[in-house]
């Protein structure tokens, strides 16, 4: 069971990037897939979430970056995806795709979480 984040980058305020998480060794469309990300210094914090597609699919943003940022699942692929808009230099921390591996499931709380990914670092800045 392995998920490897990509797609981060150096991007301009305002600017987008689109980040990729892809799974090897089970199927991501049976399980909830959340969005991490630690900024230096500070602690990881959630930023986005969809529930496994047999459980609802209905996905989920935090505040601080809601409408800005679309998380999405293309299961041909096995691959889950955070779009970002917008962005700002608050944005910039590594992010990481994890699962909590458990079929079926909505969203679960962070803590749940067991199965991470190798971040990828998204930088705003001009």
């Amino acid at each position: 069971v392995q998920l490897q984040a990509s797609g981060g980058g150096l991007v301009q305020p305002g600017g987008s990037l689109r980040l990729s998480c892809a799974a090897s060794g089970f199927t991501l469309d049976y399980y909830a897939i959340g969005w991490f990300r630690q900024a230096p210094g500070k602690e990881r914090e959630g930023v986005s979430c969809i529930s496994s597609s047999s459980s609802d699919g209905s996905t989920y943003v935090v505040d601080s970056v809601k409408g800005r940022f679309t998380v999405s699942r293309d299961n041909a692929k096995n691959t889950v995806y955070l779009q970002m808009n917008s962005l700002v230099p608050e944005d910039t921390a590594v992010y990481y795709c994890a699962t909590d591996l458990v079929p079926g499931s909505g969203c679960p709380p962070i803590r749940d979480y067991s199965y991470w990914g190798q971040g990828t670092l998204v930088t705003v800045s001009s």
